[in-house]
């Protein structure tokens, strides 16, 4: 955890919901190392419910080694890449070489038939503090250079990003007794569904505090932008969580949000979120002495930015397999992506395709009828991104079906069949959760009361007893007063069995909520899967072909992105309806010509072996 100590959040929490669908690790370890659990945006929905977790670096670094190193068949090596091993590519497969293994810094080898980078901040990364700059991927740590070197030769189109870390405070420099306390949820929710609850009570978890900028604050970093050569780069930096500087000059006179972040149970150290800066060091101790509850802070490390290269995610398929190198697949900020979450399930999606690579196996792929995965990989390899690219809710368009309660329900089925990476434990509770939600939503429709009767039975609940038809149990508990133990006190039998499991009654109580708008949405994603069906042939050369008609810019931005898909195609900017439905015309006479000519081929095949059998006769 190089940078923030938390993970999770709006939309965040999400990809870390999926991610644990499929059996990544990172969930499960945020329950055994988190000291401070809690659901956000609980206000709304829970289609857009947040979990969150502020997680002990020190607890989960060791957590994840222990559960890495134990891992069987597994061998972990450590050392810095220097450069890719290429060898001839396969004539089935686009690409000009093919990757066959990678070259360390000290020279030695390490050959591989997959080969997944994620690089981090480390491509050419360079650390900025006030003026000064100096080659870093991070805080102590040596930059990539020779690999940077070697994709751009390759022919990858390489841009530049830049992100930032606030400074770190010593904790008994604060005066938190006049900060405003937040504690964590009780209970707290864990962010994998094999776990009940997570490893620490909440009356043992840690709070977080809440500051706010100031007047002096806007005014410090004003006075200072001669000495800030971070701020004033051109190069794209994230934003939805941008540095104060930042904050200070798109947003003026506001005052801003800092929270105050533990970073281990036993950790003298504070992480203010929301201060990511670059001024010189003694300007920055000078800005965090202004804020209240601050005055007396002391700054153990000075914030920094880095700057560092990116590929744009256009060169690659949704598999997360590179256009340009055959076996050679892209994940975490080397695709543009900001986060933690956002790494991680990219990371799951190029480990699972990089292994059926090697198997010979069709790839992986979410789409995004399927999950926020899916959203998150076709934005990067349709839209790219010329800024850190963070998952939200807001990107996503049917988000009352892809919640974080049914992630297990959407991918762990899918991960167990098509990519062999669900545990039979896992697999096998996913299928009992499935079958009980059937079973208790076909429960909850069956039984029927009239009004006035589940108003006597539930008097809490703001049933109006005008009705004079009978009304569904299913339809009662969409009440907000109304939940499954209310239910099954009201109507013990059958009902009284869906409450002994926590996870099940409150994802009951969900499925009712959504149970008229999902029908619709359900309705919309089909339409969507249609198109997501039409596949485009994955050796098409858009700059040539001559039976479609495209207008010359159409060509090159298909050529770039090289969509799988027509509904991938629809969603590039500036390919028009109008080249859409010429695409899909050329698509479905390439079709129907392909099956004339199998069923031609079939015919002669037929008369071939015909003619075999009466001469054989004779």
């Amino acid at each position: 955890m190089s940078c923030n100590p938390s993970f999770g959040g709006i939309g965040k929490g999400h990809l870390m919901r999926e991610v644990d669908a499929l059996d990544g690790l990172c969930s499960r370890i945020c329950d055994q190392s988190g000291v401070h659990y809690k659901v956000l945006n609980r206000r709304k929905g829970p289609a857009v419910w947040g979990l969150r977790a502020q997680i002990d670096r020190k607890l989960y670094k060791q957590n994840m080694q222990k559960e890495i190193l134990n891992t069987p068949l597994l061998t972990v090596q450590e050392g810095a890449v220097e450069d890719l091993i290429l060898t001839e590519p396969e004539p089935e497969h686009t690409g000009k070489c093919r990757v066959s293994g990678v070259v360390l810094v000290d020279g030695s080898t390490v050959y591989a038939e997959s080969v997944i980078l994620t690089t981090g901040t480390f491509l050419r990364g360079m650390i900025v503090i006030g003026l000064e700059t100096h080659p870093a991927g991070r805080l102590g740590d040596q930059p990539s250079i020779g690999l940077a070197q070697t994709l751009e030769k390759l022919g990858f189109v390489v841009g530049r990003l830049k992100t930032g870390t606030p400074p770190r405070i010593a904790k008994e420099s604060i005066n938190f007794s006049i900060l405003n306390k937040h504690i964590p949820d009780n209970p707290s929710v864990p962010f994998s569904f094999t776990n009940e609850t997570v490893w620490i009570k909440p009356e043992d978890q840690l709070p977080c505090y809440l500051t706010h900028t100031n007047p002096r604050v806007d005014e410090i970093v004003l006075k200072n932008l001669h000495l800030n050569s971070h701020v004033k780069e051109t190069t794209r930096g994230p934003r939805y969580c941008p540095s104060i500087e930042s904050k200070v000059l798109r947003f003026p006179n506001r005052l801003h949000q800092v929270w105050l972040e533990p970073e281990g149970m036993d950790s003298d150290l504070i992480y203010p979120q929301g201060l990511s800066m670059t001024l010189p060091a003694e300007l920055q101790e000078k800005m965090i002495t202004c804020i209240r509850g601050l005055e007396k802070a002391k700054v153990i490390q000075p914030g920094y930015g880095v700057q560092y290269d990116y590929l744009d995610p256009r060169q690659i398929t949704p598999s997360l397999e590179t256009h340009l190198v055959q076996r050679l697949f892209f994940a975490g900020q080397i695709n543009g992506t900001t986060g933690y979450e956002e790494a991680a399930a990219q990371g799951v999606i190029a480990g699972i395709n990089a292994s059926l690579r090697v198997s010979r196996k069709p790839p992986f792929v979410v789409s995004r009828t399927e999950g926020y995965i899916g959203v998150l990989i076709d934005d990067l390899t349709t839209l790219g991104t010329s800024e850190p690219y963070r998952m939200f809710t807001s990107r996503v368009e049917f988000r009352l079906s892809l919640r974080p309660d049914n992630a297990d329900s959407r991918l762990t089925l899918r991960g167990y069949k098509d990519a062999g990476c669900v545990s039979q434990q896992r697999y096998e509770r996913a299928c009992w959760m499935k079958s009980s939600l059937e079973e208790g939503i076909s429960v909850l429709k069956s039984i029927e009361f009239l009004s006035s009767k589940w108003k006597k039975l539930i008097p809490e609940a703001s049933i109006s007893t005008s009705r004079s038809l009978p009304v569904r149990a299913l339809d009662v508990l969409k009440y907000e007063e109304v939940d499954m133990d209310s239910l099954a006190k009201a109507v013990p039998e059958p009902l009284k069995k869906y409450t002994k499991c926590r996870e099940l009654a409150e994802r009951l109580k969900i499925e009712a909520t959504y149970e008229s708008v999902l029908f619709h949405q359900l309705q919309e994603i089909k339409g969507v899967q249609q198109d997501e069906a039409l596949q485009l042939p994955k050796d098409l050369d858009y700059l040539t072909i001559r039976d479609v008609s495209l207008s010359h810019e159409v060509r090159e931005k298909l050529h770039f992105s090289r969509p799988q898909t027509i509904g991938a195609a629809s969603r590039i900017p500036g390919v028009t309806p109008a080249a859409i439905i010429n695409l899909l015309r050329f698509v479905k006479t390439t079709q129907q010509r392909q099956a004339a000519m199998n069923e031609s081929s079939k015919t002669d095949q037929y008369l071939c072996d015909a003619d075999r059998l009466q001469e054989r006769e004779l």
